[in-house]
């Protein structure tokens, strides 16, 4: 990544090494480095390497330069070669474990953690991103990505769409008239702030850009204000430096008079000593977000919010937290309409370099989402922006050559899957039917029940198949295959499912097998209200349902005499349901087996093993 190493990096630095440089060359590498021209610097510190001078300090030194300059598989390249040095600092663990996850080696980025952690690192952090694994993140939103026509071959970034214009932050050197100065840094131009509109792009008119980094930017509702970054540069003129001598980052406030950004203010928390950046302002206008490596943070850049009090007056910063803040970076705060931050971070379990996050700020509880493809990848991911009143906007990532691009959204509402579950005979509902959906590694992933209606309804991700399960004790398990691809350009998906009855009736109803007592066929009352279920689903839940029904006996007794017994009992089965109402061609055969096919064929049977025996049990013979 090239110029987010300004907006973020720049918030941080501040670092200092010991030289011990032995020539001309490595004290001019390293001069390189501290005045953050890593671009040049990696010459120098390969010729060197190449010269086997000071070797495991300056493969250290190309690493890092890489990292600086976002490219984190030439960067891997030399971690690799020295993370197993024992002269080597454990903070070399840390940082090949973030390269590696730049690349997308996630199980080994996860070794050299635990390897960090184990020399006494800093495990607050790294327990955080060892909570969890890159498998684990749930795409809890789901986006469409298109391109936009207004990249350059420069770095572009920090989109901010008002009244059909989009302002954003570009290198590319487009009328600026700045002498070709160029940032040691990545070899490219300084920053400035364009605009987009009726296909054209255009440098911002007005008083805000300079010869130095301008941008990103917010722009209060009425479009009266414009919070903007920039180096300390005011009037035409630097600002002090730190000891270091680095020209940090401010928040200035710019006027719109009559079309033109006029007015330049420099917010008064700023300070020559530390970074302030990345202006974003909440839905009511009453608070500003903005990252900073102010002292007193928990990492590397935070978060931190201030009250807007008045005419460029200002309450006192708070940092917004551990929560959401990390002992690494968080930097490119946006609050939404709904009070819902985004903000990027490498301190929180990601994808890769930097990832982007979510929090509602309205919730009790803070809860950190990441959120996932295609949004995030495996290098920086920043500057998100959402339009009010609908779900489009614009996020910025290097993952393609290394250049910082921008990427125009739009964040798909949920998809629903709903249909109706119902009988294959009688077209009714059948409800209390219960629906499993599973994904890919076959793990259940949704567990539905059918209401009164037999419908079901749930949330599904897009662009995926499920395997689908229905399952009702009255009917046949039924499964299939549910597809939610190319649905991108709709909210809903039907998928009704017919299930078959049972064939069985007795099971199908639920229906308890008739008893009689012994030698006896009349019809007991727990055998009534047995058939009347019988009665009931023939008459109104299966119409033209026709059945045959079978009666035996127990094991006593002669052969001749049960199989009388066993018809009588039928009868008076077959005579209960025609006293209900069942019509008699309903009921084909009523028919007594005797003691033949026993329930329990036992030669010592108990008295419960002769009541099982003595029953009348139901056939389906059609169902329509």
């Amino acid at each position: 990544m090239r110029n987010f190493n300004y907006l973020l990096i720049l918030l941080f630095i501040g670092n200092s090494f010991i030289s011990s440089a032995q020539n001309a060359k490595q004290r001019k590498a390293d001069r390189l480095f501290n005045d953050l021209a890593y671009t040049e610097a990696v010459e120098v510190y390969k010729d060197l390497v190449e010269r086997d001078h000071n070797t495991l300090y300056n493969k250290q030194k190309l690493g890092d330069s890489y990292i600086k300059l976002r490219r984190p598989s030439q960067a891997v390249a030399y971690y690799e070669e020295i993370v197993n040095d024992p002269n080597v600092s454990p903070e070399y663990y840390y940082k090949y474990a973030q390269a590696l996850r730049g690349v997308m080696r996630y199980e080994e980025s996860r070794e050299w953690l635990q390897k960090y952690r184990n020399s006494k690192g800093n495990t607050q952090n790294v327990d955080r991103m060892l909570e969890g694994d890159v498998s684990d993140i749930e795409i809890a939103d789901e986006y469409s990505l298109n391109g936009v026509n207004f990249n350059s071959g420069f770095s572009d970034f920090g989109a901010y769409e008002k009244d059909g214009r989009v302002y954003f932050v570009s290198s590319r050197d487009d009328g600026m008239s700045k002498k070709s100065k160029t940032y040691s840094w990545t070899g490219e131009p300084f920053l400035d702030i364009y605009q987009f509109e009726a296909g054209n792009v255009t440098a911002l008119p007005g008083d805000v850009n300079t010869v130095l980094h301008d941008g990103p930017l917010t722009i209060t509702k009425d479009g009266r204000y414009m919070y903007f970054n920039r180096n300390n540069y005011l009037n035409n003129k630097q600002g002090k430096r730190d000891k270091d001598k680095t020209n940090h980052l401010k928040i200035y406030r710019a006027t719109n008079v009559n079309g033109q950004w006029k007015d330049v203010v420099e917010l008064p928390f700023n300070s020559d000593s530390y970074s302030v950046g990345h202006p974003a302002l909440s839905a009511d206008e009453k608070t500003l977000y903005f990252a900073s490596d102010m002292p007193g943070g928990l990492g590397g850049t935070d978060i931190y919010k201030v009250e807007i009090l008045g005419e460029n007056e200002y309450g006192i910063p708070s940092n917004l937290g551990k929560e959401i803040n990390t002992p690494q970076d968080e930097a490119f705060p946006f609050v939404t309409e709904y009070n819902v931050l985004y903000f990027s971070s490498n301190g929180h379990l990601g994808m890769g370099m930097m990832d982007i996050f979510k929090v509602d700020l309205g919730q009790m509880g803070i809860k950190v989402t990441n959120l996932g493809e295609p949004v995030n990848s495996n290098m920086d991911d920043f500057a998100y922006f959402m339009m009010n009143g609908n779900n489009t906007g614009y996020f910025a990532s290097n993952r393609e050559g290394g250049i910082d691009n921008i990427y125009g959204y739009n964040l798909l509402n949920p998809l629903i899957l709903k249909g109706t579950v119902t009988d294959a005979i009688n077209k009714r509902p059948v409800p209390n039917a219960t629906i499993r959906l599973f994904d890919e590694n076959n793990n259940q992933v949704a567990f539905l029940e059918t209401k009164q209606d037999g419908t079901y309804e749930t949330e599904i991700s897009r662009n995926k198949e499920y395997p689908v399960e229905a399952k009702h004790i009255e009917y046949e398990e039924k499964t299939g295959s549910i597809s939610s691809m190319d649905s991108n350009e709709r909210d809903e998906l039907v998928y009704n499912i017919e299930l078959d009855p049972i064939e069985d009736v007795e099971y199908l109803a639920e229906i308890d097998i008739i008893y009689f007592d012994f030698d006896k066929h009349n019809i007991r009352p727990d055998a009534a209200k047995e058939l009347d279920k019988l009665v009931d689903l023939m008459q109104n839940k299966y119409p033209e349902l026709v059945i045959e029904i079978g009666s035996h006996t127990d094991r006593r007794g002669s052969e001749q005499y049960n199989e009388g017994l066993a018809e009588r009992r039928a009868k008076s089965t077959y005579d209960y349901l025609i006293s209900k109402g069942i019509s008699e061609d309903r009921i084909v055969e009523y028919r007594g087996y005797g003691k033949k096919e026993p329930a329990i064929d036992c030669d010592q049977c108990t008295e419960r093993d002769h009541q099982m025996n003595r029953r009348s049990i139901f056939k389906v013979v059609k169902m329509n």
